[in-house]
C-alpha cells in the first residue's frame, strides 16, 4: 500500500510544481499563447495530426519553462548572490526555453499558414 500512496503523493508534488511554475510571468505568457493556439485551431478546424503537433509544442514549451523555473530556483537557493557559474546555468536554461519556443512558433506557422 505504501508504494501506491507514494505514487499518488508524487502527483501532489508535481501539481505544486505546476502551480509554482505558473506564477512566473513567462509561463503565463506561454499559457496565453497556448490558449490562442487552441482557439485558432478550433476556428481553423485543425486535423488530428495538426492538433498533435500543436499539443506537443504546447507541452514542450510549458515543460521547458517549468524546468527553467526549477533551475532558477535551485540556483538561487544554492548561491543567492551573483556568481558567474550560476549566471551561465540560468542563461542556458533560459536559452533552452527560447529554443523550444522558437521551434514551436515555426511549427505553428507551418500549421496555421501552411
Amino acid at each position: 500500500m505504501e508504494g501506491r500512496a507514494a505514487f499518488l503523493r508524487s502527483f501532489v508534488f508535481a501539481g505544486r510544481g505546476v502551480v509554482l511554475a505558473s506564477r512566473g510571468r513567462n509561463f503565463r505568457v506561454m499559457v496565453a499563447a497556448a490558449v490562442g493556439a487552441v482557439i485558432g485551431g478550433v476556428l481553423r478546424g485543425l486535423e488530428p495530426v495538426e492538433w498533435s503537433l500543436i499539443a506537443l509544442c504546447i507541452g514542450a514549451v510549458l515543460a521547458t519553462e517549468a524546468m527553467n523555473t526549477a533551475v532558477e530556483a535551485l540556483a538561487d537557493a544554492v548561491h543567492p548572490g551573483r556568481h558567474p557559474g550560476i549566471a551561465r546555468a540560468k542563461d542556458a536554461a533560459a536559452g533552452a526555453s527560447l529554443i523550444v519556443s522558437i521551434a514551436a512558433a515555426v511549427v505553428a506557422a507551418l500549421v496555421f499558414l501552411g
